[in-house]
Parts: C-alpha cells; sequence; structure tokens
C-alpha cells in the first residue's frame, strides 16, 4: 500500500500488560498544542522507534505551565508562524521500566488515533532527542475544570447536565474507537479558554489503551477518588470510565466527593463499601432526576451501569430537549460516510498518503482493524462489519451497511482488507501535511510534467481497479478550475482539502468574471 514507507500488519501484540499494584497516577499537568520537525541525527530514539529531533529547532520553549510524574508541561510558540501550544516534556531517565515506555509510546497512538475528534485535546506533534519525549499539544489557555469547580463551589444543575453531557459525548467518542481513558476526573479536562462558556478538552491520556469488546483489564490504575470498584477488583472494562464520570457529577452537583477518607486505602474501601451519601446538604434540594443519574452511573455492577449513550438519553440529561434523542454516530462510521462521498480519484489519493502514514498514526485503526476481523483472516465481510458498528452502538439497516461496504471496498472483491480499512476511515486531518499531499500528486504526476493528464489519472485508477471512463471526465471538470483539461498541484491539493466536491464548481465561479 503506497511506496512511501512501510508497515507491520494488524496482527501486532496487544499492550496491555498488568502495570502492578499501586495505582499509577497520570500527570496531573495542563497539556495542550503544534507540529514542525527538523531533524537532528540519523539516531534512532529509543521512545518513539523514529529518528531523533531537536525540538528547539522548530519551538521556543516559554513558561511553565503544570508538572507532574514523569515530567513538565511548558508554553511554546512555533518560530515561524508564532502560533502557542503547550509542549509536554517527558523525562527520559524517568522512565526505568519498559512499561514506562510502552506507555508513552501508546499515550502518542492514542491521541493521533482521536485527532479531529471535538473536545479532545489534539496533538501537534511528538518529537524525542537523547534526553527527553515532547508533546506537542493544543493550547488550553482557560485552564483545568478543577479550578472552575472550586472557584464556583457547586454548579447549578442545569450547567452540570450541559458540562456531564459534553463530557460523556467524549467518552462516547473514546469507547466508540476502542480506548478506555482509565483516568477520568476534573483535573484532566481543560478549558480553551477564560470565557464563562469556553469549550472543554479532555486531556492526558498517559493511562489510556486500546480495548476490543469484551476485553478485560486487571492493573490498577487512576486517580483514588475516581476509580471504580471492579478496578480494585481488578476486572473491568470501559465501564469504570462511566463510573468515574459518575463521581465528577457527583462533585460538580455537591462540591464534595461521594467516597472520602484520610488515606487511599480508606477511600478504596469507602468505594467497595458503596455506600452513597443523598441525605446531607445539598442534596435534600437536588432534582429525584439528577439523583437518579448520579445513581444509575454509580451502581457497583458495571453491567448495571448506564453505557455513554443510555446517559446521553436520560431525561436530565436531555433538559430543553438539547440532547439527541437518536444515538450519536461514531467516529468510525462518520469516516466511512464522510469516504463514501468522495469521487474515485480522491479515494485513490488517500490510498497513497495512507501508506506514508507511521505505526504511531495508525496503531488505533489497526486495533479497530483487527476488533472488527474476528476470524483473524486480514479482511472484514459484510457481516463483521455489521457486527463491529453495532458493537459500537451504531444502528444502521442492511442497505446501509451495504453502501458503507461498497465505498470501502476499492477493489470490488466483497470485503475489506487492511489497507482498505485505513484509507477509508483516517482522519482527514492527514490533508493538512503538505509532505502527505505532494507525495501523492507525484504518485499521479507520472512523467514529472507538474500536472495529472487524462491519461496519467486513467493509468492510476486502472492501477487501483476503479477504473470508469464516465469518472475522469466527471472528475476531471470538477477539479480542473482552470479548464485546461488536466490538474496541476493547486488545483489537486484544492480538491483534497475541501469537504466533497461540488457538482460543477467551474459554472459557480463564472458568476464572478
Amino acid at each position: 500500500m503506497g511506496n512511501c514507507c512501510s508497515r507491520g500488519s494488524p496482527a501486532a501484540e496487544d499492550a496491555n500488560d498488568d502495570k502492578g499494584d499501586a495505582p499509577k497516577q497520570a500527570e496531573g499537568s495542563p497539556s495542550s498544542g503544534g507540529a514542525g520537525s527538523n531533524s537532528m541525527s540519523d539516531s534512532i530514539g529509543n521512545v518513539l522507534g523514529r529518528p531523533m529531533e531537536d525540538i528547539k529547532a522548530t519551538y521556543t520553549i516559554g513558561k511553565e505551565l503544570g508538572r507532574g510524574q514523569f515530567g513538565v508541561t511548558h508554553l511554546c510558540t512555533h518560530k515561524t508562524t508564532g502560533e502557542q501550544f503547550a509542549c509536554k516534556t517527558i523525562t527520559k531517565r524517568k522512565l526505568s521500566t519498559k512499561e514506562d515506555i510502552e506507555d508513552v509510546k501508546r499515550e502518542v497512538q492514542i491521541m493521533h488515533h482521536l485527532t479531529g475528534q471535538p473536545n479532545i485535546v489534539e496533538l501537534k506533534g511528538a518529537y524525542e532527542d537523547k534526553h527527553s519525549v515532547h508533546l506537542v499539544m493544543e493550547l488550553c489557555a482557560g485552564g483545568e475544570l478543577f479550578d472552575r469547580i472550586i472557584a464556583k463551589g457547586h454548579y447549578s444543575e442545569r450547567a452540570a447536565a450541559s458540562l456531564l453531557r459534553t463530557i460523556v459525548q467524549i467518552v462516547h467518542t473514546c469507547h466508540s474507537m476502542g480506548v478506555i481513558h482509565r483516568d477520568l476526573k476534573p483535573e484532566n479536562f481543560l478549558l480553551l479558554n477564560n470565557d464563562e462558556d469556553s469549550p472543554l478538552k479532555a486531556t492526558d491520556f498517559g493511562l489510556s489503551a486500546f480495548y476490543k469488546p469484551g476485553e478485560e483489564f486487571k492493573d490498577i490504575v487512576g486517580s483514588a477518588y475516581y476509580i471504580a470498584p471492579e478496578v480494585l477488583k481488578r476486572k473491568y472494562g470501559p465501564e469504570a470510565d462511566i463510573w468515574s464520570v459518575g463521581v465528577m457529577l457527583y462533585i460538580l452537583l455537591s462540591g464534595s466527593p461521594p467516597f472520602w477518607a484520610e488515606s487511599e486505602n480508606g477511600i478504596f474501601n469507602a468505594i467497595l463499601r458503596g455506600h452513597i451519601d443523598f441525605s446531607s446538604d445539598p442534596w435534600p434540594r437536588i432534582s429525584t432526576q439528577a439523583k437518579d443519574v448520579v445513581r444509575k452511573m454509580l451502581n457497583a455492577d458495571p453491567k448495571q451501569r448506564l453505557t455513554a449513550s443510555q446517559v446521553l438519553s436520560h431525561p436530565w440529561i436531555k433538559e430543553d430537549g438539547e440532547a439527541p434523542d437518536t444515538p450519536l454516530d461514531n467516529a468510525v462510521l462518520n469516516r466511512l460516510k464522510q469516504f463514501k462521498a468522495m469521487n474515485q480519484f480522491k479515494k485513490v489519493a488517500l490510498r497513497v498518503i495512507a501508506g506514508c502514514l507511521s505505526e504511531e498514526e495508525i496503531m488505533g485503526l489497526k486495533e479497530m482493524f483487527k476488533g472488527m476481523d474476528t476470524d483473524n483472516s486480514g479482511t472484514i465481510t459484510l457481516e463483521e462489519l455489521k457486527q463491529g458498528l453495532a458493537k459500537q452502538g451504531t444502528k444502521l439497516s442492511e442497505y446501509e451497511v451495504k453502501q458503507l461496504m461498497e465505498a470501502a471496498d476499492a477493489d470490488g472483491n466483497g470485503t475489506i482488507d487492511y489497507d482498505e480499512f485505513i484509507t477509508a476511515t483516517m482522519h482527514m486531518n492527514r490533508m493538512d501535511r503538505e509532505d502527505h499531499l505532494y507525495h501523492a500528486f507525484q504518485h499521479f504526476d507520472k512523467d514529472n510534467s507538474g500536472y495529472i493528464t487524462t491519461e496519467e489519472l486513467d493509468q492510476a485508477l486502472r492501477e487501483y481497479g476503479m477504473h470508469d471512463d464516465q469518472d475522469i471526465k466527471e472528475i476531471i471538470s470538477e477539479v480542473d478550475i482552470d479548464n485546461d483539461g488536466r490538474i496541476n498541484y493547486d488545483e489537486f491539493v484544492a480538491m483534497m482539502r475541501k469537504g466533497n466536491p461540488e457538482p460543477n464548481p467551474k459554472k459557480r465561479r463564472e458568476l464572478f468574471i
């Protein structure tokens, strides 16, 4: 697939090993930020497994924003654009075990996987030098949600419901993409700015893991107040995230945690006892519906606990009808729908770009492919796609699944292979990378003339089994803005970066002449 770089097959080993008894704490620093790269040497880093780079060639590192167990977060500024980001610097000498290194590697993979999702801090770039790993992320200047809760004391029910809706939508997104966060707490939600209605962003995926439906974890991780009882019993899945959010809701409404003690062990014992106080102030003044959703999120039995989509359809959350009545489309379904709407040329170009993506960028999709490919055949059948989307909470008719299948199945053999799946489900932010676009253009421009001709496009579509005479004429008509019968680089980039081609953009252009 592509000829830019080589990648492993989806049969890679899972990295969800046990991590010992004490709950492992993630960094509590406000990490958020940007990209760019300058090669420092040909030395391969022992954490990210790629050539080391000097981050200071691209960014100016500024004041400290926060500090955690493994490193420090600083403000950083892109030297060329002046844009500000946050840089989380993880000191390599503190990564004392193989597990610590795997955790950092997986954090980068998961952040790449979740890139482009609303309300999740965006990773702009990951760098490694001799001493550290640097994660450059979106800057959230509004600080931690926790600080705002303390400043307010507690939230009104309406404000708490609105905030919870956003938090649970984030959890729904993570779960539908095969990620369990494992350290949800107010400190790990940052505000983009200081406005009262600032967007909320989830951060710190240092303890997160990829998971498949039915998979169980045994390692005790997280922050004491928010740990679910089944985590303490070493047998849990994504339901543990809902418990953590339930604890957050209890705090939002009352200003204090539901399980409290002087020591960590005391907190764990209180969690295992499971007594929740709804009698002390302010609970008598809180609505029955609010208490109902808290109880159902803090059900000690994970099988009886509400799922993310069930929380979103609870009457208290749906106050004023703001929450959707229908389940949210998950990210994979949305991406398949986007892909289905594209012309054949753009699909082939995406195939070329998919071949250039690094292992860390596609690890999440690789895990999702393995989760859907239940018979480990290396391909996804119609039935497997249907079951895979259903497990993610998506209700689709046979006809709709068939349409998505046909869109992703580039070679028309009735199944989706690994390369086809990656191509159809990777996030469109890859279009912002100039090197990816230029490589794809060169792939089509066989004679290096600076143009893609009808013949070259015809050849490329035949190469990928997507040939159709009618398509060629329509594609040239859609993309060829200057009407010279061929596609230059600017026209190619415009096609790749905009949503989906209009039926005939030239006609609209002529109106302005």
